[in-house]
């Protein structure tokens, strides 16, 4: 009888453990960066709790998704536009929400060579075309293997209680954004949530714990 892997070959929990560390090493990314550019350290976080940048997660998490399963039987070179392409949109796709849904702003390239909108450029683009590269023909099989390696039992309890803490994390911290966007227009709370986010969360709170977020003008 063959034994059990844990996060066996392609499946949820592996794409999952990705996302989580997408979104830890994407924040220590950009605050290394800006650290070395300006030479003052501030969080680049994008959650209430833990260094956890959502933006890089989804990023890889959707990365993974679409190059991941048959990574194989993919050359370099269409890995590499395939990546330039998914990180761009998403990048584009996630300012987009960002700003219709919540209102706030996380980055303006406006004034960038060769920027879209003001969302995402092209040199980021190509950026995220060799990040992926790198990810899928490199990362991804190095990391499967260390995954599969951690014994069922122990990867299943990290598993869950990763998973309910992000999900949670989450969706407290986009309820909180979105209930400031109705504050900032005068809408008051519908419900007790609302309440409740008017008082735990009001808005000097969240630009202290967010402080990557900035009001859209």
């Amino acid at each position: 009888m063959k034994n059990k892997i844990f996060a066996d070959g392609f499946c949820f929990k592996k794409i999952f453990i990705f996302f989580v560390l997408g979104c830890l090493l994407g924040t220590f990314y950009e605050e290394i960066l800006d650290f070395i550019k300006s030479g003052v350290w501030e969080s680049r976080k994008g959650l209430l709790w833990g260094p956890f940048n959502p933006i890089y997660g989804f990023g890889v998490l959707v990365l993974v998704l679409f190059l991941g399963k048959h990574y194989k039987d993919r050359g370099i070179f269409k890995t590499f536009i395939y990546a330039t392409l998914i990180g761009g949109i998403t990048e584009y796709l996630t300012s987009l929400i960002a700003d219709r849904i919540f209102g706030i702003e996380f980055w303006d390239y406006s004034n960038r060579f060769l920027n879209i909108g003001g969302r995402t450029t092209i040199p980021y683009m190509l950026g995220w075309g060799l990040a992926g590269l790198i990810l899928i023909k490199v990362i991804y099989p190095f990391l499967s293997k260390l995954i599969h390696k951690i014994p069922i039992k122990i990867g299943n309890i990290i598993y869950y209680i990763l998973f309910i803490f992000m999900v949670g994390n989450m969706v407290i911290t986009y309820t909180a954004l979105g209930r400031m966007e109705m504050r900032d227009k005068g809408i008051k709370p519908y419900t007790f949530i609302g309440e409740i986010c008017d008082k735990v969360f009001p808005n000097d709170y969240l630009y202290k714990k967010l402080p990557l977020m900035k009001p859209d003008d």
